[in-house]
């Protein structure tokens, strides 16, 4: 029987990053959540064999994440955006209809996390890294993202040390190139990204499309999944929130909130009968104080994750 090293190693501090590790990998917070339980089950299970000589908890954890991932990956299809399947649409006015049967890339809440690396969960790198094989996702976040050396994730894959670096080259090489907003990245609390931010939620509160429209970037996309439609340019963007608008007739109410290291807006929707009724969490990308990206999540089980009120706080 193998000695017992030590059946009381402590998982709880590494949860929160292995969730946002889970969260990279596939693209989905639900599905983070499961395999983050499955894993941490199979470690608690596997306790007694762990061996601090041999690698840290942390390390550890790791290995048996990385393979409850890509034992989950396998055979799946990516989690893409609407703006990642084709060309944007030409129509603002065009029937809403919803795919869901396209596993969708989902947001992540991390207003409910204690966050260190939030700009590695921004929705175009998270949608960027979803083109990747399984494996190579693996390797960019554990090496580029998390750190590890090129020993560790070659120990972690059982693989060499020459394939792991063959392999992040090349995802290197696919995420740089999808990924077209990298180099733009500004923190949601600069000055200047939360002035812009601000200024759209007063302008969406009083669903004033004009003024929305100034604070556009003039090839600003709209994109609102698991609608597959998408759209490109200040004018149609501005006219699908006239429609939106003429929809739900009324003042809306919004607060400013976060989400895959972005600023984000949740809204709720007037109802006919008055009130308000929660409806929506839109991210955005804001470069040179405009709006170049926004991508809106109305789905029922993406809102529960983020934990919000069905109304407005003081209504």
């Amino acid at each position: 029987m193998p000695p017992r090293h030590n059946a009381r190693v402590d998982f709880a501090p590494y949860r929160t990053e292995l969730l946002t590790y889970c969260y990279r990998m596939t693209g989905s917070f639900h599905e983070a959540e499961d395999l983050v339980q499955d894993a941490l089950l199979r470690a608690w299970k596997a306790r007694d064999g762990y061996d601090p000589q041999r690698a840290s908890v942390r390390t550890w954890l790791y290995r048996i994440t990385t393979n409850v991932c890509l034992t989950a990956l396998a055979g799946r299809a990516r989690r893409p955006l609407p703006s990642g399947l084709g060309a944007p649409g030409d129509d603002p006015g065009a029937p809403l209809t919803p795919s869901p049967e396209v596993p969708w890339l989902e947001p992540f809440p991390d207003r409910r996390f204690d966050l260190a690396a939030r700009a590695d969960l921004r929705l175009a790198w998270t949608a960027a890294v979803q083109a990747l094989p399984a494996r190579q996702r693996a390797v960019l976040v554990l090496r580029e993202v998390l750190e590890f050396s090129a020993a560790e994730v070659a120990e972690q894959l059982g693989t060499s040390v020459a394939a792991v670096n063959s392999t992040l080259q090349r995802a290197r090489r696919t995420v740089r190139a999808l990924d077209g907003a990298a180099e733009q990245y500004r923190e949601p609390d600069d000055p200047e990204v939360r002035a812009a931010v601000q200024r759209y939620l007063r302008a969406f509160e009083a669903a004033d499309v004009p003024e929305l429209v100034r604070l556009l970037a003039a090839d600003a996309v709209l994109e609102m999944p698991p609608l597959e439609l998408w759209l490109r340019g200040a004018a149609d963007y501005g006219r699908f929130m006239a429609r939106v608008f003429r929809m739900r007739e009324g003042r809306w109410r919004a607060r400013v909130d976060r989400a895959n290291g972005q600023p984000a807006l949740v809204a709720w929707a007037p109802q006919p009968g008055g009130g308000h009724r929660l409806h929506s969490v839109q991210l955005f990308t804001v470069v040179g104080g405009l709006v170049t990206h926004t991508t809106v999540y109305t789905e029922p089980r993406v809102l529960e994750s983020f934990e919000l009120p069905e109304e407005p706080p003081g209504e």
